[in-house]
C-alpha cells in the first residue's frame, strides 16, 4: 500500500509534528511505503487566484489547472491511501490546509457539478480522481474529544471533513482527534500524550 501524507503543521517540534512522527512510525514497522505534502516546508500556495476562480466558478473543467494543483492530484492518484495530519484551530483546519482543498479539489477532478442553476444545465463531467480505499484525520486539539463533542465542535470538524471534503472520494473514513493538549494539569497531560503517540504508532502499523 502507497500511503500519501498531507501535513499542515509549520513546526515538527510541535506535537502535531510528533503524533506525524509516530504514524510514520508505524508506517515503517508494517513496511508501508509513503509521500508526504508538507505544506509549510513546500511554501504551498494556499490562495486561489483569480485565473483559477475563474476556472471554478464557470466549470471549465477543460482548462488546465495551475502545475502546483497538478502536482499534488498525482501524488494524490498514485497512493492508495491518504492521511491528513494537522492541528485543530477555530474548529477547523489550518488556512493553508484549507486553501489546499481549494485548489486541489478542482473541477472535473474532485467533483462533477450537475447545473449551474435551474434553468441552465452543464455538459456531464467526469471527475478524473483515483479513489482512495482510506482516508484517514489525524487531527490535535487543545480541548478533549469530550469536551469537543459536548460543545458540537467535534460534530461540525466530523461533518466538514467527512462529509463534504471526503465523501465518497474514499472506500473507508476515519475522523481520529487527539486532544487535551490544554490541560493544565501537566501530568494528566503528559499521560495523555503517551497515549495519543502510541495510537498514532499503532495506526500506521495497521494502516493497512
Amino acid at each position: 500500500m502507497l500511503v500519501h501524507i498531507v501535513f499542515a503543521h509549520p513546526s515538527h517540534e510541535s506535537f502535531t509534528g510528533t503524533v506525524l512522527g509516530a504514524f510514520c512510525d508505524g508506517l515503517a514497522e508494517a513496511g508501508q511505503r509513503y509521500t508526504m505534502s508538507d505544506l509549510y516546508r513546500m511554501g504551498f500556495d494556499p490562495v486561489l487566484d483569480a485565473t483559477q476562480y475563474e476556472r471554478e466558478s464557470t466549470y471549465q473543467a477543460a482548462w488546465p489547472v495551475p502545475d502546483d494543483v497538478a502536482a499534488e492530484q498525482a501524488k494524490l492518484d498514485a497512493a492508495d491511501a491518504w492521511v491528513f495530519v494537522y492541528p485543530v484551530w477555530w474548529t477547523d483546519c489550518p488556512a493553508i490546509l484549507k486553501g489546499w482543498f481549494d485548489r486541489v479539489w478542482s473541477v472535473g477532478y474532485a467533483y462533477e457539478p450537475g447545473h449551474v442553476n435551474a434553468n441552465r444545465a452543464l455538459p456531464h463531467l467526469v471527475a478524473s480522481m483515483r479513489p482512495a480505499k482510506l482516508a484517514l484525520v489525524l487531527c490535535t486539539a487543545g480541548h478533549t474529544e469530550a469536551e469537543l463533542r459536548v460543545s458540537g465542535c467535534y460534530q461540525a470538524m466530523e461533518t466538514t471533513m467527512m462529509t463534504d471534503r471526503i465523501a465518497s472520494r474514499a472506500a473507508e473514513k476515519r475522523f481520529v482527534v487527539f486532544g487535551g493538549s490544554a490541560d493544565v494539569d501537566h501530568d494528566a497531560w503528559a499521560a495523555q500524550r503517551v497515549a495519543h503517540l502510541d495510537e498514532a504508532r499503532r495506526l500506521g502499523r495497521n494502516l493497512a
